[in-house]
């Protein structure tokens, strides 16, 4: 499963880049609105970061303006993906972007429905809000379970990317279920390498090890 990083910070973006665990990342307007940088020069720098996909988002509500805003994404960079609301005029302009060769996702995905629809429109990634969902007394994982059946009934080639991760159960269930790819904080992300027993299994053998004299200088060449 690939691992996607949520954020516009730059410096976040290195630092999991580091750790050579990262696949690629996404943004939204919200995300680069923190950042306090002009959007597309924000889009520039983090597709010079990172190989993978890297979504960024359109702001227009039509179809048209869609289509005019992520021509402009596109052109930014070989790795953009379009990120496109899953309305109506979102799907209609995921059908023209697809058959221009531009890669989507569609975003804000809260039915399988929606799901269907973006698949059936040529979507690269369909992304289900699974945190946002969870938050109103719904089973985000659910869904994420009935999109996934929904692309291997019918072969669809869109990747399902779990997004609004909240804790690393998410990450987990998600790559249960079969999901192509999760998008994360960074914090998430970091909690998915912690665990107490490790930091006390680790402790325990450092202070044994301390006790060995000259451990590793008999083994000098």
């Amino acid at each position: 499963m690939e691992l996607f990083l949520d954020t516009a910070q730059v410096d976040e973006i290195r630092e999991a880049r580091d750790w050579g665990v990262l696949d690629g990342v996404t943004t939204n307007p919200s995300h680069v609105a923190a950042s306090g940088r002009p959007f597309l020069e924000v889009v520039r720098e983090i597709c010079a970061l990172v190989d993978g996909p890297v979504s960024a988002e359109v702001t227009a509500t039509l179809a048209d303006e869609m289509m005019e805003q992520g021509r402009l994404l596109s052109r930014v960079a070989p790795n953009v993906v379009v990120k496109v609301p899953a309305t109506r005029e979102g799907i209609k302009a995921i059908r023209q972007f697809s058959d221009e060769g531009i890669s989507t996702n569609a975003t804000l995905v809260f039915t399988p429905a929606q799901a269907l629809l973006a698949a059936k429109a040529g979507a690269t990634y369909v992304s289900p809000f699974v945190g946002r969902l969870d938050a109103i007394q719904h089973h985000g994982m659910e869904l994420v379970e009935q999109i996934r059946r929904i692309h291997d009934n019918y072969s669809f080639p869109t990747k399902l990317l779990v997004a609004a991760v909240r804790h690393p159960d998410h990450v987990v269930e998600a790559a249960l279920i079969g999901a192509d790819a999760a998008t994360l904080r960074l914090d998430v992300l970091r909690s998915l390498y912690e665990h107490p027993l490790v930091n006390i299994g680790l402790q325990q053998f450092l202070d044994d090890w301390a006790r060995i004299p000259n451990a590793f200088r008999r083994y000098e060449l």
